[in-house]
């Protein structure tokens, strides 16, 4: 069990606090599909078992003695942090196992309870909940520092073991809680996003341990070039801030495409932006605002960042444009406003351009940091080595509202700071990195043939493209893996709240639960 000394805490936090947290780069947020935050306070959540027994609160978390590797059992065991409640939980129901995938998960102990789906299956079906943190994220770390050498277990198959194998050995802290590996009772895998991903690449690669699945938002396809990330919002967003952005990134393109200095510079001092001396950077800069579609849900309101950024677009003298929004002229001139009144200070603070959203300065220590808890570390290794999702601009044959000057080697560029040496044989290698087709290859990606997993996505997710709702995906599902549909946002099923915001998000909740009922009744032990 995991406790530590308030004092201890402190100084954890005070050193925390002496290393330097932010130099070139780090404002411009990773391409990261984060599970939700739900607040709640467990404080005020007195539990009891169903026999009347008080609980441990759900912040309460406990250790696991998991494989530093997978394939050589013989380097030892580290400590996987999880959190448990058995409030639903009566003998003979299923064990919900979900992780919240590449974040510390010490704040998300609210998916044991039930204002999220993993609760209600559990309410509905008798079971006892679990949050498993993932390897090199929050305090669940196999070695005591983010090296590139540590990082050589810290891959996709390694995580999917990890569920694998606490399962197959926890002694879960409830009665009888080492009675209940799969075989002698049922065991139910939940993710959303990356986990989710990691749910039906653990169904597709290991069939037979978890019994059914759940997969919201679930990016099952690795795509190195993911444009895609903006075609979702270009496709929902109000139609004149769509209109105007595609003219915005048009110009912009053309006039760092022209190479004339003073119009790029004048064009950089339009955002404020002239210190950024590389115009890549500065084309990524302008993902930032769309970048503030993903915290939306179906319940954000007119005050959200993202629809407050297309009002200082949008919104002239108390009218808002038509469908084709106001045009060029305007449109860059008040992009360019929001930044200079109020974005970039949001996001720089009293940083100068080239230290906040420069990327270029190799040098800089920050890309080398390897201590615990940077958690953007620890997801840019997958990346950089297996999923890419590198956020680029749209083919020149299709609208775009993002730069085409970014391409995915503005991103590889980065993993070669990050990681240096780690990637130098791959101008030689057979292996591509990242391996983004040996995923889709050892996984199935679209195409995984698991039964008794559920896909539910939102229409309106910005990582819809590589979940098996793409466009692209020609993957139906079927009665044994059923492909539900909503006009959600990212994971939006997975909370209990969405579901009294949307009745869409409410009937695949419902929908899900069903299906959860009816395979849980066909399950018969067999160990």
């Amino acid at each position: 069990m995991l406790f530590f000394p308030i004092a201890l805490a402190v100084a954890l936090l005070q050193l925390a606090a002496a290393r330097p947290f932010r130099a070139k780069g780090l404002a411009v947020r990773l391409p990261k599909p984060p599970v939700p935050h739900l607040e709640l306070d467990s404080q005020n959540f007195p539990i009891s078992s169903r026999n009347g027994t008080q609980l441990p609160p759900y912040d309460y978390s406990y250790s696991f003695q998991q494989l530093i590797d997978h394939s050589n059992p013989s380097l030892g065991t580290f400590r996987q942090r999880y959190w448990h409640t058995y409030e639903f939980y009566e003998s003979g129901g299923p064990i919900i196992l979900f992780t919240p995938g590449e974040t510390d998960a010490s704040a998300y102990w609210s998916y044991l309870t039930n204002s999220t789906l993993n609760g209600r299956v559990a309410q509905e079906l008798n079971g006892a909940t679990v949050v498993l943190e993932h390897r090199f994220f929050g305090d669940s770390n196999p070695y005591q520092n983010l090296s590139i050498e540590s990082f050589r277990v810290h891959t996709v198959e390694q995580a999917i073991q990890d569920l694998v194998y606490f399962a197959q050995n926890v002694h879960l802290p409830m009665p009888s809680g080492d009675q209940v590996a799969p075989g002698k009772a049922p065991w139910i895998l939940i993710g959303g996003s990356y986990s989710g991903a990691l749910t039906s690449y653990t169904m597709s690669s290991n069939p037979g341990v978890f019994h059914a699945g759940y997969a919201s938002s679930a990016v099952v396809q690795a795509i190195v070039d993911f444009w895609g990330y903006f075609e979702p919002i270009r496709q929902a967003m109000p139609a004149n801030c769509s209109a105007d952005l595609e003219a915005v990134i048009a110009h912009v393109d053309s006039v760092l495409a022209s190479n004339d200095s003073t119009q790029i510079n004048a064009l950089k001092s339009t955002f404020g932006l002239e210190g950024l001396s590389h115009n890549d950077d500065f084309a990524a800069a302008l993902q930032e605002n769309l970048l503030a579609w993903q915290d939306l849900q179906p319940d954000s309101g007119p005050g959200a960042d993202f629809f407050q950024f297309c009002d200082a677009l949008e919104v002239k003298n108390g009218v808002s444009a038509g469908a084709s929004g106001w045009g060029l002229d305007h449109a860059l001139q008040a992009w360019g406003n929001f930044w200079k009144s109020s974005y970039y200070r949001q996001i720089c603070g009293s940083d100068d351009v080239e230290t906040c959203l420069g990327t270029y300065d190799a040098s800089n220590p920050f890309w080398t940091y390897d201590y615990l808890g940077q958690t953007d570390r620890s997801w840019q290794w997958l990346l950089c080595n297996e999923f890419g999702f590198y956020f680029d601009g749209a083919p020149a044959t299709h609208p775009t509202i993002a730069s085409r000057l970014i391409a995915p080697a503005y991103g590889e560029r980065q993993c070669g700071y990050r990681f240096p040496g780690a990637f130098a044989a791959e101008t030689t290698s057979v292996i591509e990195v990242p391996n983004a087709r040996g995923v889709n290859s050892a996984y199935q990606g679209w195409n995984t043939t698991a039964e008794r997993l559920i896909f539910a996505n939102g229409i309106n997710d910005p990582w819809r493209e590589a979940t098996v709702a793409a466009d692209g995906s020609t993957s139906t599902g079927s009665d044994l893996q059923p492909h539900l549909l909503s006009d959600g946002f990212h994971c939006s099923d997975l909370s209990i709240g969405e579901g009294k915001a949307s009745t869409k998000v409410k009937s695949v909740q419902d929908t899900a639960v069903a299906y959860m009922r009816e395979w849980f009744a066909e399950w018969v032990p067999s160990a």
